[in-house]
């Protein structure tokens, strides 16, 4: 591993996408269900590449030098894990990881913009938080900087901890709880159990954990670990900051910066302003002004958690607040993904607390919502509402797309899974 450090430290750049290839990178050939990343090796190395780190010996040409073109290992994604956890330990700088099922990347991004006011800082670029994304993350830290934020999700036991084991992190947070990849948790005490591997590799190296104080399950999750150090905070964390964020899910987002901020010495003028000028990423909580309408895109990821947690923020806000000539709420909602077996219930869950809210519109787009809806007596509901059910977006565009030219002065929630790309309908509103 030494040996490949050292050509690391010559060639900084790392990837693992023969399309891309930045000049000079390390290209590293992974394998996966439907490609081996072996067969692309000499073509990362014809478009710039300094070196590709394959485990077929028969990726290799014959009559090349293995150790100038070609790095022989015997399995890629193991080696590019380890380059990444030696280099964590040779940048010796504290690492902040970020987990939870809601609200992961938007505190990344926050502690990111706060922690900048005072440090060199170097977050999780966009969602590369598994077990490929993590060492990537680390790989793209530079020298020099101070303050390391990396984000880590997980879809079945055993991830947050291996991704710890990774990126050694001397501070956590857990952002909350809730009901996603069920699939592979099997349920929320899973997800549960899950999250809090981050609690018991802090307990283990003397790290800190952020704690919500008023959230009981994490409250209750770090007391269940005597030897976890930790820093409590509550929502009133967040009193008398300004946001460009909507919802007010977000205010616990804003919170942990701020929390995680004044903990590293951030001062408060600084503090206020990072918060205050930081603008939500595509889809997610973000504010799109259309010619016609407000569109609230929060439509980057949904499990049953944050759908009840917009559809209730959403529920209680008046047109007005956000501008005083919109006058009516229209809900477009998409397929919660990754449930398994509790999919079916879980989307007739969410449509029972659709039918007992005041909306005038509904579209529900998704195979689960249209079972959900077919299975419910939406007599009493369709008196005072218009509901709408499509299988997929495709459907759902077919005959909405002339229609939504009509909409006018309203203002619009898209909340669904990634999956559902809910993002493809902004452009008719």
């Amino acid at each position: 591993m030494s040996e490949l450090y050292d050509l690391y430290t010559a060639h900084p750049a790392v990837t693992t996408d023969s399309r891309h290839i930045p000049e000079g990178a390390i290209f590293f050939a992974l394998r996966g269900p439907s490609f081996d990343g072996n067969a692309f090796a000499a073509e990362a190395l014809r478009k710039g590449a300094a070196l590709a780190v394959v485990n077929d010996p028969e990726a290799i040409p014959s009559g090349t030098n293995p150790g100038r073109d070609y790095f022989l290992v015997d399995n890629v994604l193991q080696t590019l894990q380890e380059l990444a956890a030696m280099h964590r330990t040779r940048l010796g700088i504290p690492i902040l990881a970020i987990t939870g099922t809601n609200g992961k990347t938007t505190t990344k991004e926050l502690v990111h913009a706060v922690l900048s006011q005072k440090y060199r800082v170097y977050a999780t670029q966009g969602n590369l938080n598994n077990h490929i994304g993590v060492p990537l993350t680390l790989l793209a830290m530079p020298a020099g900087i101070e303050f390391g934020i990396v984000e880590m999700g997980a879809s079945a036991p055993g991830e947050i901890a291996a991704l710890c084991r990774i990126a050694k992190p001397d501070y956590g947070i857990v952002t909350n709880i809730g009901k996603a990849h069920l699939e592979g948790f099997g349920d929320e005490e899973g997800v549960k159990a899950a999250k809090g591997e981050l609690y018991d590799r802090l307990a283990a190296d003397g790290g800190v954990a952020f704690v919500r104080q008023d959230d009981a399950t994490l409250a209750a999750m770090a007391a269940q670990r005597p030897t976890l150090k930790t820093v409590r905070y509550g929502a009133e964390a967040a009193d008398g900051l300004k946001s460009q964020l909507v919802g007010n899910y977000n205010r616990f987002n804003i919170a942990a910066a701020a929390t995680i901020g004044r903990h590293f010495g951030v001062g408060e003028k600084e503090l206020y302003g990072a918060i205050r000028d930081y603008a939500p990423t595509i889809n997610r909580s973000q504010i799109i002004r259309t010619k016609n309408n407000i569109v609230i895109a929060d439509c980057y990821n949904a499990n049953p958690s944050s759908m009840r947690a917009a559809l209730d923020w959403f529920g209680k806000l008046s047109p007005y607040d956000l501008d005083a000539t919109k006058s009516e709420k229209i809900a477009i909602l998409g397929d919660m993904l990754e449930l398994g077996k509790w999919s079916a219930a879980e989307h007739r869950a969410i449509l029972e607390l659709i039918l007992g809210m005041d909306f005038k519109r509904v579209v529900l787009i998704g195979q689960e919502f249209c079972d959900a809806a077919a299975a419910a007596d939406l007599r009493e509901a369709t008196q005072k509402m218009s509901l709408m059910t499509f299988p997929d977006m495709d459907a759902a565009l077919f005959y909405l797309r002339e229609r939504l030219a009509y909409v006018k002065n309203k203002v619009v929630l898209l909340k669904g899974s990634r999956g559902m790309a809910l993002e493809r309908i902004v452009r008719y509103l």
